[in-house]
């Protein structure tokens, strides 16, 4: 808004307003110095201007001045009265009026007596627009008398005693000052003991043999006449008890002798005041001085308290040790009872003062002059108090305003005059007298109704310089009627000033509290009321701050070197700075030691004297700074190592070159502590949007001190700046001031636009918003358009805040849309943005994928085709197309188990995909759906097609039983999974001697239908592997191998028997039996230390390619065991008990590919992952597993 003087108007209730305005509208015109141009012609009425006092004591020696000074327009003229009846100045040749002012001159050096002309004056100034009266001044001579004759005897007493000197000085007008001295003009020693009065009285707690003397002297100075006036000495002999009793020896008796003790102690007793209680009575504003003397012995101790309440801490104050209790600027809260204390070792004694405060009148709002225009109301308002409560009256020019002339405008409404519609004739001067029993007050205020157009009072083109960042005030003094409004503008142009960093003061004042360098300009005051317009050019400059960017910095050195102390100025280049030095705030010594160039103070040859506080001080016409530092001198040291650290943080940031988009900073660096500073490190805070955190702005050189910074708009910055050296970086610098940057259109437009449907019939558009760095001004919103990308040629927009979403709503379901987001703040709105395509929301598919096809690769593997869907039917994104497939029934059995159907997915328009892991031989369904975003179409027509014959699983069991002579039974499981129709068996064996060698490899065929097989003709207590598998017309399946013994031959074990009962035989299987258990022995420990076998060297012989029988590391046997069933036995290779063998789980599953049913294919259809079986490899001849070394085995070797 425009800035305007309205003076008063602010937070004023409706029903006072017009009272209240006019008396304020006064109160600030009066605050406008009225300059010799304007009194020149401007009506006033008589205003008193100086006046002698009301209480007016006079030297009778001098002639006597009464003073009366008044102004006015026209120029008042002057009378007076004297003891309320008029005194003619013409008809007493002593008296004279000085010309041109009403103060009265009385001869009465030449001949006269003062006392002829005591009386009560009083002034009157009187124009044409009214009269003022002064104060009733009471005219009284000084008067200094003499001591009255009196005789005074000797006072003789003893040691002890108390003692009061009466003074009673003569009554003189001013009262006098009192003081004791002897003859020689000392004054007279006092203490606690010994003490004066507030009455001029000189008092003694006690008195001692030292006070005998004969020049006890009063003095009464009176200082109006300059006189001082001696009472007669007294004298005064103390007197021990023995020179007592000699004196009176010749007329006493003996029992009236005192005793021989002459200090008798006693508790204490008041001199002053009297009794117990007493009363003070003191005028408000004045000094309340209470006193209580007390003697005894020893010397009483007195002490002061308030008994309702506490003494006021800064007012209070103690005189004449403590024996009188002083308050200032008394107050009727200091009314109240006050206690002295007097205590010594015997005991206590207290007063009581009851202090009433009373109050002469006293303003609490005093009349002020009012200027009114014609047809204006207006208000005097006469307020005091007292105590007693003063009596309000009024007058006017002097008359009471009972007998006044009537004005039909003035209505008396107690210490209040209310004028209604003034005119011309309603011009006066009104008197407020306020008067109780102890004083009055009065005062003149005028009523001065004109009718004046705008006046500007202040020097046009004045020139005002100021610092920065200080405030400026811009003078607009006015005078008008009625008063004008004021209003401000700057610049050529006369752009009105509305920003609310300006204060526009009553008095017509221009404040800009932070002055900076944009308020440099010329400015405009203009004052205006009903009757006219005036106006003024004033000139504003702002000078850079006087700066010490380089301080002298605390020292310490040694007796004898040379210390230097820094101090460099950066000053506004207009301004002519001046610097000084100083030592512990005086000059420095006049020493040639001490040198001073431009910015640096070096002082040589250093003493002790040189220690202490050297100030820097700059000064310029408009400010001045000043730095200190320290000087300690010490003793000379050895020279300390280098101390290497980070960097000291720079200092002295300053904003310079500000504009919108960029501004220049520059710092001091601190110390590099011996490690050269490489860079320098700036950041910044937003404090509108981020405060507290820091960002990273730019690097510089380390030999930089300055950089331009690139800003943007409506930012609140504040800046610091780090060093970095090779050894790290310092701490962050103090902050910047702050800047904050003007608001600006957004640069940019939010991004991650994004057009999608969250239903059928809507679109939800997306946007990244922009953070509060680059929204660029306040009041950040978004305009948000879209329309159809083949269908409408308009566009839809609306504008939305504080979201990052907007929906349409009733779209057609999935269809393309074109969709702008655009940022704009209360400056403007950010680049047109580019328009992304989006789409409505998203419906399921309506059509099935068709022409389905299947084409079967392999056993496991099939190939699916299809046609396209569609793009139209589709209604939304293409996701793809998924496959559910599943095994319907098996060629030979129906599947009794719940039917588990597998998906697969294909991504996006792929017509074709690899179905793997197929079980053989198996017949499966299949149907096919296009997939989009918002779900799955129908499914296409169910295909079926069949799987062809694989290899069979291995047989699900093995087992060798009915163990005999030369003959084993073999039964077995069918394989769990035949994955075709078998064909036939295949059983493969061998023999495995007593050194572990395999023999040769048998192959027998056994025909499908058969699970029991018994071999015959073989060999008897001989170990057999066998190896099995089953066949389809596929191939042949995975093998399972068994091992078994058959039985011993009795025949041959009872020879054996009958062998053994010789005796060369017994010698020989006992001879045999401790080699055996020797080799076992030693085979045990080798096997345990990992030493070889020579059945090592025989199995390298026929070695099996899929048989490791030792380890890599070590070279000793491994852990013989199958990895897989299927393969040949191997070495360590244990037979379950139940003797049968359990296959491998070799079905084909989804999880092999990667993604179980879910499992994606790669672009070309083929299954992502390795899928392969394992298949069991015939055993090859000659190639023999055997067990790991065991006492069994070895016996079975020696058989």
């Amino acid at each position: 808004m425009q800035l305007k003087i309205m003076p008063k108007k602010k937070r004023l209730s409706a029903g006072r307003a017009p009272l209240m305005l006019f008396l304020c509208q006064m109160i600030s015109a009066l605050e406008v110095p009225l300059d010799p141009k304007l009194l020149e012609d401007l009506v006033q009425p008589p205003t008193i201007t100086q006046q002698s006092p009301k209480d007016y004591i006079i030297d009778p020696r001098e002639n006597i001045v009464i003073q009366c000074e008044a102004k006015g327009k026209p120029s008042p003229s002057f009378s007076w009265t004297r003891n309320g009846t008029h005194f003619d100045i013409d008809k007493d040749p002593l008296v004279t009026m000085k010309p041109g002012s009403g103060t009265l001159t009385i001869n009465i050096m030449s001949e006269g007596k003062a006392e002829t002309y005591e009386g009560v004056y009083q002034c009157t100034a009187r124009n044409e627009r009214g009269a003022a009266i002064s104060n009733n001044i009471v005219i009284r001579p000084s008067r200094s008398p003499l001591w009255t004759k009196e005789k005074l005897e000797p006072i003789i007493l003893r040691n002890g005693q108390s003692l009061v000197l009466p003074c009673r000085p003569p009554i003189g007008l001013p009262p006098p000052i009192i003081f004791w001295m002897d003859n020689s003009f000392q004054r007279l020693p006092q203490s606690e003991r010994v003490s004066q009065g507030l009455n001029g009285d000189l008092y003694f707690s006690n008195v001692l043999p030292e006070d005998t003397r004969e020049d006890y002297i009063c003095y009464a100075r009176f200082n109006h006449t300059q006189t001082i006036q001696q009472k007669q000495p007294i004298s005064v002999k103390v007197i021990s008890v023995d020179e007592l009793n000699d004196t009176i020896a010749a007329n006493l008796s003996d029992t009236e002798f005192y005793g021989a003790k002459s200090h008798r102690q006693r508790p204490p007793t008041f001199l002053t005041p009297d009794g117990n209680t007493s009363r003070k009575e003191e005028l408000r504003g004045n000094v309340l001085s209470l006193e209580c003397i007390a003697e005894g012995l020893p010397t009483p101790i007195i002490y002061w308290i308030k008994e309702d309440g506490t003494l006021p801490i800064n007012r209070t104050f103690y005189r004449n040790f403590k024996k009188t209790l002083q308050i200032v600027q008394v107050t009727e809260a200091d009314s109240g009872n006050y206690q002295c204390i007097a205590k010594n070792a015997l005991g206590a004694i207290h007063h009581t003062i009851s202090v009433t405060v009373k109050a002469a009148p006293y303003w609490i709002i005093a009349p002020q002059n009012l200027v009114l225009s014609p047809e204006e109301d207006g208000t005097l308002i006469c307020r005091a108090n007292g105590n007693p409560k003063p009596r309000i009256s009024w007058l006017s020019n002097g008359v009471p305003i009972e007998i006044a002339p009537d004005d039909p405008s003035r209505k008396i409404d107690g210490d209040t005059i209310i004028f209604s519609k003034v005119q011309e004739r309603s011009s006066a001067v009104y008197q407020c007298n306020a008067s109780n029993e102890y004083g009055y007050l009065l005062a003149n205020a005028f009523v001065n109704v004109l009718a004046e157009p705008p006046r500007i009072l202040t020097s046009a083109n004045t020139l005002y310089q100021v610092i920065a960042n200080r405030p400026a005030l811009l003078d607009c003094a006015f005078f008008g009627s009625p008063l004008p409004t004021i209003e401000w503008f700057k610049g050529a142009k006369g752009s009105a000033l509305r920003e609310d960093i300006y204060v526009l003061h009553e008095n017509g004042t221009l404040e800009i509290p932070v002055a900076q360098k944009d308020s440099t300009g010329t400015y405009t005051c203009v004052a205006r009321n009903k009757l006219g317009m005036a106006n003024n050019d004033v000139h504003l400059e702002i000078k850079d701050p006087t700066r010490i960017i380089k301080q002298p910095e605390y020292a310490v050195v040694q007796r004898g070197s040379t210390v230097s102390f820094e101090c460099k100025v950066k000053h506004d280049h207009t301004l002519i700075p001046t610097v000084m030095w100083l030592k512990d705030h005086g000059e420095l010594p006049n020493d040639g030691r001490f040198t001073v160039d431009k910015d640096r103070l070096v002082v040589a040859d250093v003493n002790d004297d040189d220690g202490g506080t050297y100030t820097c001080v700059a000064n310029t016409t408009l400010d001045n700074v000043s730095a200190s530092a320290v000087l300690s001198v010490v003793a000379p040291t050895p020279t300390p190592a280098p101390i290497y650290d980070v960097p000291n943080p720079p200092f002295d940031l300053e904003l310079t070159d500000q504009l919108d988009r960029s501004v220049q900073l520059s710092w001091t660096p601190g110390d590099d502590n011996n490690s050269p500073i490489t860079k320098f490190i700036i950041e910044y805070e937003d404090a509108m949007h981020e405060p507290g955190l820091w960002h990273h702005q730019t690097e510089v050189p380390g030999t930089q001190t300055t950089a331009q910074l690139k800003l943007s708009p409506y930012v609140n910055y504040s800046f610091r700046v780090m060093a970095e050296n090779n050894l790290g970086r310092s701490l962050p610098s103090e902050a910047s001031e702050q800047y904050l940057t003007k608001a600006a259109e957004p640069d940019k437009n939010p991004t991650a636009v994004e057009g999608l449907g969250s239903e059928p019939d809507n679109l939800v558009i997306t946007w990244k918003p922009l953070n509060g760095f680059e929204s660029n001004g306040p009041g950040l919103q978004y305009k948000v358009s879209w329309r159809q990308k083949d269908g409408d040629d308009e566009w839809t927009s609306v504008v939305v805040a504080n979201v990052s979403k907007y929906i349409v709503s009733g779209t057609p379901t999935f269809v393309p849309y074109l969709i702008k987001v655009q940022a704009l703040n209360d400056a403007g709105f950010a680049p047109e943005p580019a328009a992304v395509m989006g789409h409505s929301g998203e419906d399921l598919p309506m059509v099935a994928p068709g022409n389905v096809r299947v084409n079967v690769v392999n056993s496991t593997l099939a190939e699916v085709h299809w046609d396209p869907v569609p793009l139209k039917s589709i209604r939304g994104h293409l996701q793809g197309y998924r496959i559910y497939y599943w095994k319907a029934q098996s060629s030979l059995t129906r599947n009794r188990r719940h039917i588990e159907k597998k998906i697969l997915t294909f991504q996006g328009s792929k017509t074709h995909g690899m179905l793997p892991g197929l079980e053989p031989f198996s017949h499966y369904t299949l149907n096919v759906r296009v997939v989009n975003g918002k779900g799955e179409g129908p499914a296409s027509p169910d295909k079926v097609f069949n799987t062809p014959e694989g290899v069979p699983s291995a047989p699900s069991s093995l087992k060798i039983v009915n163990p005999t002579l030369d003959s084993l039974t073999l039964e077995w499981e069918p394989p769990s999974h035949p994955n075709g129709i078998l064909t036939e068996y295949t059983l493969k064996y061998q023999p495995i001697n007593s050194t572990h060698e395999l023999g040769p490899l048998v192959d027998l065929k056994i025909p499908a239908n058969k699970t029991r097989w018994i071999l015959k003709n073989l060999n008897f207590s001989t170990r057999y592997k066998f190896y099995f598998y089953a066949q389809t017309a596929a191939g042949s399946g995975i093998q399972i191998t068994e091992e078994a013994i058959t039985t011993v031959d009795e025949a041959m074990a009872s020879r054996q028997v009958d062998i053994a009962t010789q005796g060369w035989f017994i010698g020989l299987m006992c001879a045999v039996a401790l080699l055996i258990l020797i080799l076992l022995i030693v085979c045990f420990i080798r096997r345990n230390k990992g030493g070889k076998y020579p059945v090592k060297e025989k199995e390298d012989a026929h070695a099996d390619p899929e048989i490791q029988p030792m380890k890599e590391d070590d070279g000793t046997f491994g852990e013989y065991s199958d990895a897989e069933d299927h393969k040949p036995l191997k070495k360590g290779s244990r037979t379950p008990s139940d003797r049968t063998v359990k296959k491998e789980d070799s079905d084909d599953s989804l999880v092999d590919y990667g993604e179980g049913v879910n499992g994606q294919f790669n672009e070309d259809g083929s299954f992502i992952g390795q899928y392969s079986g394992k298949k069991e490899k015939e055993p090859a001849e000659g190639n023999e597993s055997s067990e790991a070394p065991s006492p069994v085995n070895a016996m079975n070797s020696f058989v």
